[in-house]
């Protein structure tokens, strides 16, 4: 059955194959990105039945704005993934004093999904994109009162969009399945390219997860799980994810951040 799937961060990496690898199958694939140049040429190398949106994720506004742009055209989205994130930026501490990192990589995310639930049905999936990198979650720095190294953001808000994965999924007992996929550990991305200075491996090793992930039967009745993409199974989160003080601390969060941005 063909089903419609929103991939944020879809102009390159593991967002464009995965977008490629849908749209070969037959499915209808709804690219995001910021540069509307880089849109156009990712849906010509996607081809099939694609619609393109850009917005930047790192204002909140704009990630309302896209939700209504696509619910305006869209009465029902079977899949969204999560897949749009920053490691390194030029400028990481945004007007408001928020880290980029938890903007992007957790708060968008977070709130896209709130956004969009009302036209996913029930056997519907949300894929959010962790990593094998977190760390307990800094809620003050989350606030943007606290600067933190590259890879501390990074790791925080990725074990962030890993805990409201997990909690999100404890208050939608009847579905979407929500899952948080770490894809593998040092792919060729341009993330991991910048960031790490390494080729890094075969992108087809996220993007087939991520496939599964959106797709395929084990995930099925796996809403608020882990998948671990480097263990090839699903596992605990950092053991923080399962504080359930650290939890709330960081959803309570959250939503302050979200709704301070209405």
């Amino acid at each position: 059955m063909t089903k419609t799937v929103l991939i944020t961060g879809s102009t390159d990496g593991i967002g464009l194959l995965t977008a490629k690898k849908l749209a070969a199958d037959g499915h209808q694939v709804l690219l995001h990105g910021r540069s509307a140049p880089k849109l156009e040429s990712a849906a010509a190398a996607v081809g099939g039945d694609v619609e393109t949106y850009s917005a930047d994720l790192s204002d909140l506004s704009a990630v309302r704005k896209l939700a209504e742009t696509i619910r305006a055209k869209h009465d029902q989205l079977d899949v969204l993934i999560n897949n749009a994130g920053v490691l390194r930026a030029t400028q990481t501490a945004l007007e408001n004093g928020q880290d980029i990192r938890f903007v992007v990589n957790t708060l968008a995310p977070f709130l896209l999904t709130e956004l969009l639930l009302p036209i996913v049905p029930a056997d519907g999936r949300v894929v959010n994109l962790s990593s094998a990198a977190q760390a307990p979650v800094n809620v003050k720095a989350m606030q943007g009162n606290v600067s933190l190294t590259d890879m501390e953001a990074y790791a925080q808000s990725k074990l962030a969009i890993t805990i409201w994965t997990r909690e999100w999924a404890k208050l939608q007992p009847d579905g979407p399945v929500m899952v948080a996929v770490n894809p593998g550990s040092l792919l060729a991305s341009k993330m991991v390219k910048e960031g790490f200075g390494v080729s890094g491996n075969d992108m087809s090793i996220g993007a087939d997860i991520l496939m599964d992930a959106a797709l395929g039967e084990r995930f099925a009745d796996a809403s608020g799980a882990y998948f671990d993409n480097d263990s090839g199974a699903f596992s605990d989160p950092h053991a923080a994810a399962l504080d359930k003080g650290h939890a709330a601390a960081v959803m309570n969060t959250i939503r302050e951040l979200v709704n301070q941005a209405n």
